[in-house]
């Protein structure tokens, strides 16, 4: 593990999972140091792993002195609690924080689960999970609006929970057969504007890459 002065750190990490990434990329911009421990999700999961979450056996999960945090969304909301120093991710003001978890719980629950009967899914689901993933990404672009981020001027934690989940977008698109710049263009400006950020850029994988495990994904499945 690596120590940030007497805090040891070590994130159960797979490559590309969009929700291992948020950790990583709130662990960036905070400036905190810490290591990965890359996990093989097909052949064997590492008892540290297995032991550490026992309930879900799932990455990503945090190991900070020790102590386990599981649920990439809980693990964004602690860094920025543990360290509390800016930049923060949460807005300062009650409501400001309601809404954010708000579109956080929204992302979480729609968008990776519906993209699933695109590129995961049978050939005959395909369009229906298209149609309502469009639509979903309509809402996240209407709440976007006109800013630069979802917090407003400041890259914050909807961006963070939002944002590892687009370098996926390719792979919905090859196999959705649509284009998300032309249905959500504020979203691909968005995008664009956060990948010039180094604690982005430095996370999130080309997603041509993204495509090509999705594709050995579908043929290890059986779908192609």
């Amino acid at each position: 593990m690596t120590k940030t002065g007497s805090d040891e750190l070590l994130l159960l990490d797979y490559w590309v999972s969009p929700f291992c990434m948020r950790a990583r990329i709130a662990l960036n911009e905070k400036g905190v140091s810490y290591e990965t421990q890359e996990e093989d999700l097909f052949s064997g999961k590492s008892e540290l792993l297995l032991t550490s979450n026992p309930i879900h056996q799932k990455v990503p999960v945090l190991l900070h002195n020790g102590k386990a945090v599981s649920e990439s969304t809980i693990i964004v909301s602690y860094i920025d609690e543990t360290w509390d120093s800016p930049p923060h991710l949460l807005p300062p003001c009650a409501f400001g924080k309601s809404q954010a978890r708000f579109w956080a719980d929204f992302i979480d629950k729609k968008v990776f689960e519906t993209a699933g009967g695109i590129w995961r899914g049978p050939k005959e689901g395909i369009e229906a999970a298209t149609k309502d993933l469009i639509e979903i990404l309509k809402q996240l672009e209407g709440a976007l609006g006109d800013k630069d981020f979802y917090g407003g001027d400041t890259f914050g934690f909807v961006d963070i929970i939002f944002l590892p989940l687009t370098c996926w977008f390719l792979s919905f698109e090859t196999y959705g057969g649509f284009k998300v710049e032309e249905v959500t263009p504020k979203i691909t400006a968005w995008i664009k504007r956060s990948m010039e950020r180094d604690s982005v850029a430095k996370v999130i994988p080309a997603p041509e890459k993204v495509l090509e495990f999705v594709g050995g994904f579908r043929k290890m499945q059986g779908l192609e």
